[in-house]
């Protein structure tokens, strides 16, 4: 054999990233079958180019094609593909996972994605699911994500919707006993309101009819889950989707006051940048425990 390091040797991964991309004619397809985001085959092609000095794809319209190097190159390399994955040494002996990649702003992944977690992963042991959060009302995507929970959306149609439910005032028992007797909601005026970005008061204040600013005093809070966690701390009174706040409630540390509402200034909304079967499976199950979530916190709003 002559000495290895007279040679330009790519590695085994973009070999097959190139193979399965120039028989698929599909970047997307070829990531899927792989087991890769889109970015990751790309990188790994773009590396092979690079090292080859040759462009081996170009795309006309909507199409993937190969250029005259690449359909070249395609036909040294293929043949020798092919006898490494026909020794059966090199096969599996267990089914390969496939990863998938869901971000998601942290309040909706802590509240809604962890509990049922487990359930998903029982139910589809084929799958390697990891979640990674993602900043509130931020509309940049990092591109690695096979689906993104967007929380930014201001006028998303209702079947779009992850959490379709109204906002409502919310606090710790031990606050509401320092200032009774209380009578609602006209005393909102004498109770601390916590303030956010992410929720503004002014809308729900009109809905109760009244005639008050939007706070000004406190910190301002831009997680969801800090408000809440404030707020079960005594610290003021958020206004919150109750199936983000069950875990609170289940456990007393909040109660809802009243039963006046008012709609969220923003909607969670799901996107599927990479497409596949096994995203588009995991987007109906989303789908699901987000309904389960506002039906769960229906209950507690009604109870």
């Amino acid at each position: 054999m002559k000495a290895p390091n007279d040679y330009r040797l790519p590695s085994l991964d973009a070999l097959l990233a190139f193979e399965s991309a120039a028989r698929l004619k599909s970047f997307e397809q070829a990531a899927e079958v792989l087991a890769l985001t889109g970015s990751a085959l790309r990188k790994r092609i773009a590396g092979l180019e690079q090292l080859l000095g040759l462009s081996l794809f170009e795309r006309q319209g909507g199409s993937l094609r190969l250029t005259a190097d690449g359909q070249l190159y395609l036909e040294q390399v293929a043949p020798v593909l092919q006898q490494l994955l026909d020794i059966p040494q090199h096969r599996r002996t267990v089914q390969r996972k496939q990863r998938l990649i869901l971000c998601s702003p942290p309040t909706f992944a802590r509240q809604v994605l962890i509990p049922r977690l487990d359930e998903h992963s029982r139910g589809h042991p084929q799958i390697d699911l990891q979640i990674q959060l993602s900043a509130p009302l931020s509309n940049i995507s990092n591109g690695q994500c096979d689906l993104e929970v967007r929380g930014d959306s201001l006028d998303a149609p209702a079947a779009r919707r992850l959490l379709d439910e109204q906002l409502l005032p919310m606090a710790a028992p031990a606050l509401l006993a320092r200032f009774r007797p209380l009578q609602l909601p006209a005393d909102f005026a004498r109770l601390p309101l916590l303030r956010s970005p992410l929720e503004p008061w002014r809308p729900w204040l009109q809905a109760a009819g009244l005639d008050l600013p939007e706070p000004d005093q406190g910190p301002t809070l831009l997680d969801l889950g800090m408000l809440l966690e404030a707020a079960a701390n005594a610290q003021g009174v958020v206004l919150a989707r109750p199936s983000l706040a069950r875990s609170w409630l289940a456990q007393g540390r909040l109660v809802i006051l009243g039963k006046i509402s008012s709609p969220p200034s923003y909607h969670y909304t799901l996107d599927i940048p990479l497409p596949s079967p096994a995203a588009r499976e995991l987007a109906h199950w989303l789908q699901r425990i987000c309904r389960d979530a506002v039906a769960q916190g229906n209950a507690h709003a009604q109870g």
